[in-house]
């Protein structure tokens, strides 16, 4: 593991997350939406937003997952990051964070709810920190992870990187 990123994971205290990488809950509102105040897919209450640090590093990816909401990620720090995103009408799209502005890389991005999507480092020896804000705010019951076979099934044109990006 890169030094730069082993020292970041101990000095912000992260963890391991389920989709891959790293990360720790830094937001969460004080303030909850009452489910008559959602759509109906989320069953009941949210908090308005939560944010969270998420950090990659050596060969670790984003696997492929959604979310019921939107997702905002900020690029902080390290190497540039691609995410490979499927929307509902199925196509495919990506995006490449980073910092270097005249390569068209981007400080930030909406990640559309519904869309599948994974992340990976472009320099695997090296690390990338993020933010991520979702609103309504993040809930393990909205979130689902990608199972190859069936995004494979769903995605027939894209399963060279599905393959590339699910555990």
């Amino acid at each position: 593991m890169n030094t730069t990123a082993q020292k970041i994971i101990e000095h912000l205290n992260l963890a391991k997350h389920p989709e891959g990488g790293w990360y720790r809950e830094i937001y969460r509102s004080a303030y909850m939406i009452p489910a008559n105040g959602l759509p109906h897919y989320y069953g009941d209450a949210r908090y308005v937003s939560t944010s969270i640090y998420y950090l990659l590093t050596g060969n670790e990816f984003s696997a492929f997952h959604r979310l019921k909401s939107d997702e905002i990620w900020h690029f902080y720090l390290g190497s540039p990051l691609q995410i490979h995103l499927i929307g509902e009408n199925k196509t495919y799209t990506s995006v490449i964070m980073g910092n270097k502005l005249e390569n068209n890389e981007h400080l930030q991005w909406v990640i559309q709810r519904n869309t599948w999507f994974a992340a990976g480092l472009m320099q695997p020896e090296s690390y990338a920190l993020i933010g991520c804000t979702v609103a309504p705010g993040f809930h393990f019951s909205d979130f689902e992870l990608g199972k190859k076979d069936v995004l494979k099934k769903l995605f027939p044109a894209y399963k060279d990187i599905i393959d590339n990006f699910t555990h």
